[in-house]
């Protein structure tokens, strides 16, 4: 009885295994699918969200925000990734810059089915976001740089002198970091920080809805009577 018992229980757990390794490997090859669909997903710039953001004197874009890239694909201009940095920056100044009393805590609507309101903290928040995104997208020199001159306010003289650097790499490296942050911040998802209004709001971009669809009645056109046009004869 033992013997049949152990074999029924050896029988059982090798069966369990087997359905649990199955599982697994249906679960992780699902998971490695969608991952990879997620990284290969792109955002598509278009052209009237890079004309107001792409500099007037740009030299490879000419103020229009794109430019040809590879196989014919036109890619974003990183003048427009500096200004989406900048305005995000002037954003988080503000916010840094406001006294503790003047912040307010903001009643939050999110879509669904349950449609539950949350309260947040929008300024802080945003604050977080920021340092937190740039602190994960920038690798250790070049957040050494940002946390120096954006986050504690050195200018290029003391930054050099700390980092022992030339103003010619230091500059060349702010201006790589805000190519880099720029994009991250455009196309972070679920919510991007930029734009900044759009964040604040709590609104995505979407599509826009009809509101009525009724249609707008309006008066015919009276039709224009024909003239009648007679033949006038020669006079002998």
């Amino acid at each position: 009885m033992r013997e049949q018992y152990k074999k029924v229980v050896a029988t059982f757990l090798s069966t369990l295994l087997c359905i649990h390794k199955l599982i697994t490997d249906k679960a992780w090859n699902l998971l490695r699918v969608k991952g990879r669909w997620r990284k290969n997903k792109k955002m598509e710039w278009s052209r009237s969200e890079t004309l107001a953001l792409a500099q007037q004197s740009c030299a490879q874009c000419y103020g229009l925000g794109l430019r040809p890239g590879r196989a014919g694909v036109s890619t974003p201009c990183n003048c427009v990734f500096r200004a989406i940095f900048r305005a995000c920056y002037a954003r988080f100044r503000q916010c840094t810059s406001k006294e503790k009393y003047i912040s307010r805590v903001s009643l939050e609507a999110n879509p669904g089915r349950q449609r539950k309101s949350v309260w947040g903290l929008k300024n802080e928040e945003f604050i977080a976001d920021f340092c937190l995104v740039s602190r994960r997208t920038l690798d250790e020199d070049q957040y050494r740089i940002f946390k120096y001159h954006f986050l504690l306010g050195a200018d290029w003289k003391l930054c050099c002198r700390k980092l022992n650097i030339d103003r010619g790499e230091f500059f060349h490296e702010i201006y790589r970091i805000e190519q880099n942050l720029g994009r991250t911040f455009r196309e972070l998802e679920p919510h991007a920080l930029f734009p900044v209004d759009e964040y604040f709001s709590s609104t995505g971009r979407g599509m826009a809805k009809v509101v009525s669809i009724f249609p707008v009645e309006t008066e015919e056109i009276p039709k224009a009577t024909p003239v009648l046009k007679f033949p006038v004869k020669r006079a002998a």
